[in-house]
């Protein structure tokens, strides 16, 4: 965040919800099972909505010095992320210009160049090609003018993003109102504490769906009613024209809708404030005063517990769950000092399979790791976390993921149905109308 920024944090009034985004209206999208499971829409899917949208695809502090590199697929692709010498970051297609191999099969290392496994082509981190066996066969040198083929790369909130379309808008047009909502957490220096990679039996959408509503929460997390008011008369939808949603919903407080209107003060928002110096007895008979006093107190000393970046934050966002559904295939989840990123990208040749990314990025608080795991309810490891592949079922990814996951890979076996025709939609079901309104006009040609 600039110091004009800053300057002007200081200036508002942090009290006050949110602003409104511009929530342009939002067509009842009819949501039919081909989108999930025909092989037709799922290429014409890929070749206009994913080879012409930001990606987020790295993060910045796992490529830390020059000649560092990661490697993320994306459905068939396979993309190249490398810090430069200038401490830039330029992103290229992994694939030899020879003949088409793919040119590493490491998900991330560091190198002075990357060597083709079949003829030994050698190319130097910035994509020039600067090796060839038997240059003097060729009708011309190829060193002298193939490089790899780059992809438009831009970097934001510590993250890594990529757009296969070189005639894009920028990131900034792209993302629209979350930029700024992102830029006051200063997340660019949060490190990985989390990072499964799961391969998992449903149609991408399938999940983003899921994480585009919170209809589901008393049905399949019922533990969420502890720590969150799930009301969706009490929560804060919105959309933009950009094609992007947001959920605020009330943190740190029991539900008064599943509990009544004297809820009970649950074990892990008593933990939550002895973790800030307050007395869970002095709430016993007024939990839903809690929320309001964590939110004082994280204020007036978090900053001298070295979380400066509270001095940036309304208080609904020390204390309540902001999530982002991000175009086209991100959902993250913010609280005051970290982030659940869920991504789900496509299978490369099967509709009806996706690859699910489950990781947490935070803060490293002085005061100990205890501070994060009472903010979220998703499994937090440990800063570093080696990141973890496997097949869904094979090991448990924690108790929310693993309800989510259960519960979409039964819908998807329902969208194969004759029986189904439509969806029936709620209200506070529009975020997933608007993502499927959105993937419509990018297929027609009306978007980027």
């Amino acid at each position: 965040m600039s110091e004009e920024k800053k300057d002007t944090a200081a200036l508002e009034d942090l009290s006050l919800p949110a602003p409104k985004w511009d929530n342009p209206s939002v067509p009842v999208h009819p949501l039919n099972g081909e989108r999930y499971t025909s092989k037709e829409f799922f290429q014409k899917e890929f070749d206009t909505v994913w080879a012409k949208s930001w990606l987020l695809l790295g993060r910045e502090s796992e490529i830390p010095k020059p000649n560092s590199y990661q490697v993320e697929n994306v459905g068939p692709e396979s993309i190249l992320m490398v810090r430069q010498d200038d401490y830039s970051v330029r992103a290229f297609f992994n694939v030899c210009q020879h003949r088409g191999s793919r040119l590493t099969f490491s998900r991330d290392g560091e190198t002075n160049s990357f060597t083709c496994p079949y003829h030994g082509w050698e190319y130097a981190t910035d994509g020039q090609l600067i090796k060839a066996q038997d240059p003097e066969d060729f009708p011309r040198n190829p060193c002298e003018y193939v490089t790899l083929v780059e992809l438009k790369c831009e970097l934001f909130a510590g993250f890594v993003w990529v757009n296969m379309d070189t005639d894009c808008e920028s990131l900034r047009d792209f993302l629209g109102p979350v930029w700024e909502d992102w830029e006051r957490y200063r997340p660019d220096d949060w490190q990985r504490f989390t990072a499964m990679t799961v391969n998992v039996p449903c149609n991408w959408k399938v999940l983003q769906d899921n994480f585009c509503e919170s209809y589901h929460l008393p049905t399949v997390h019922p533990q969420l009613r502890e720590s969150h008011e799930e009301s969706y008369q009490k929560t804060s939808f919105d959309v933009c024209n950009e094609g992007h949603s947001r959920m605020i919903m009330l943190g740190a407080t029991p539900s008064e809708t599943q509990y009544g209107p004297e809820p009970p003060l649950t074990e892990g928002l008593s933990e939550r404030l002895k973790l800030w110096d307050l007395d869970p007895a002095d709430f016993e008979d007024r939990a839903l005063e809690a929320r309001k006093a964590l939110q004082e107190q994280m204020r007036r000393v978090g900053p001298e517990r070295g979380h400066t970046h509270y001095g940036n934050l309304r208080d609904e966002q020390l204390t309540d769950a902001h999530m982002y559904n991000i175009f086209p295939n991100c959902s993250l989840t913010f609280g005051a000092d970290g982030v659940l990123l869920q991504r789900m990208t496509p299978h490369p040749t099967d509709p009806e399979q996706c690859v699910f990314d489950h990781w947490y990025y935070a803060f490293t608080p002085p005061n100990g790791e205890d501070v994060l795991r009472a903010q979220t309810n998703v499994r937090v490891d440990a800063k570093g976390a080696e990141q973890e592949f496997f097949d869904y079922g094979d090991r448990p990814m924690g108790i929310i993921p693993d309800q989510d996951v259960a519960i979409t890979t039964g819908q998807q076996l329902g969208l194969r149905s004759r029986g189904f025709q439509r969806a029936t939609a709620a209200g506070q079901e529009d975020r997933i109308s608007w993502l499927h309104s959105i993937i419509d006009e990018y297929m027609n040609g009306q978007r980027p």
